[in-house]
């Protein structure tokens, strides 16, 4: 069986030039890069190499690049690095269960959390944010892309009204990184998290932007490694492979690649819209916002709303999600129900639910994500699969075949 797999906002294979890129690092030049031997010195070369990658990519100075196990650990850091008691935090009910649960956290220990909920379009208003400003406010965090609708939120206002009421503003770009340009300065963060996985590099590598003079304690101490940002041995495999995907990502968006795969999500999208009670989540195009800019990209879209390339988010009305996504399993199609980090869960996605579907809609709702590798084949693949798979599934329910059929 031919399998295609469309859950990229998961997680993401290797691709070859990574994989070539790390195995000297496991073998050959495997010393540690604090050494002062030659093993040492070759991979401190190969890391600061790689910091100089990066760097490129954030626009940053090369001291501001910090390397670490992730996004997660990116978030964390952000939030607990920086907030203290009586501090107030601003976020969103759309992030990630790395800012939200540590969210939760330090309002245990005594910060003010005030969560903004988005647009039924799936996008934050600025004005939202400016309007949950106070005095104590230390910091706001809002992610670049959603990683269940792929919606891009407006950083660079955000960024601006942080810099006008002298709050910190972090960025979780986990999704985003490698699939619309990047510039830590014209977004006007402090903080920035990136992980390496979800750009065709190596799981438990990530790298975060901190500005300097942004005062935030590192969550892992010991050592002097990462300018004492961040203790423990460098993952010098895991850093060179890092920087080798972000080097391809970067290229990719030069080179057409990433409008490819945007035609492709779209012709997909239209495909399977075109089955009988189904809809894109996050349609909706809002009222206080502009249509996208060139930051966002310069390919067409039937969604009004600034979107990554590769995401999309619908729903299948009178079907369970999970059922349908181990249906498509079985067909040889993966695609995910939401956060893969919320895999198991009992409870519909927050993300939808704030965006203001209701329950049964939610769990109804599957994402596509395609791979950079994605092809024609693979789309076709899919528009003959799940199709059947839906009508299959609402033949086993006669609610379903009397409301839609």
């Amino acid at each position: 069986m031919r399998r295609v797999y469309m859950d990229a906002n998961a997680t993401t294979p290797l691709l070859p030039e990574v994989f070539e890129a790390m195995r000297p690092y496991w073998t050959e030049h495997f010393g540690n890069a604090s050494s002062i031997h030659l093993d040492g010195q070759q991979a401190r070369t190969a890391l600061d190499r790689a910091r100089e990658t990066i760097a490129e990519f954030f626009n940053c100075h090369e001291a501001e690049v910090v390397f670490n196990s992730g996004g997660t650990e990116g978030d964390n850091t952000a939030i607990f690095g920086l907030l203290r008691p009586g501090d107030h935090f601003i976020t969103t009910a759309i992030e990630h269960s790395a800012v939200l649960q540590a969210a939760s956290r330090v309002a245990q220990q005594g910060v003010h959390v005030t969560y903004v909920a988005p647009q039924p379009s799936g996008l934050i208003d600025p004005a939202d944010i400016q309007a949950a400003i106070l005095p104590e406010t230390r910091l706001i965090s809002v992610m670049l892309a959603n990683n269940e609708t792929g919606v891009l939120q407006p950083v660079e206002e955000i960024g601006k009204i942080a810099k006008t009421c002298g709050a910190f503003f972090h960025i979780d770009a986990v999704q985003g990184a490698g699939k619309v340009p990047f510039d830590v300065r014209r977004f006007g963060c402090h903080l920035a998290s990136i992980s390496a996985h979800k750009v065709h590099g190596p799981k438990g590598t990530g790298a975060m932007f901190v500005r300097r003079g942004t005062p935030v304690e590192s969550l892992i101490v010991g050592g002097s490694h990462e300018r004492r940002q961040r203790a423990g041995t460098e993952n010098v495999p895991g850093i060179v492979g890092l920087a080798k995907a972000i080097e391809l990502a970067m290229h990719s968006l030069e080179d057409g690649t990433i409008e490819q795969v945007a035609v492709l999500r779209d012709r997909l999208e239209a495909g399977i819209l075109a089955i009988p009670g189904t809809g894109l989540n996050g349609m909706g195009l809002p009222q206080k916002m502009g249509a996208p800019g060139p930051a966002f990209g310069t390919w067409e879209s039937t969604n009004p709303v600034p979107r990554v390339a590769n995401t999309t988010n619908i729903y299948f009305d009178q079907l369970e999600g999970e059922a349908l996504v181990i249906a498509l399993d079985l067909k040889g199609v993966a695609v995910s129900g939401g956060s893969a980090c919320h895999s198991g869960a009992t409870e519909p996605s927050h993300v939808l639910m704030a965006m203001g579907l209701d329950k049964t809609r939610a769990r109804a709702s599957l994402r596509f994500s395609l791979l950079k590798t994605a092809t024609q084949a693979d789309v076709d693949q899919v528009l003959k699969i799940v199709p059947e798979a839906v009508q299959h599934l609402r033949a086993l329910s006669p609610v379903a075949a009397g409301t839609l059929g």
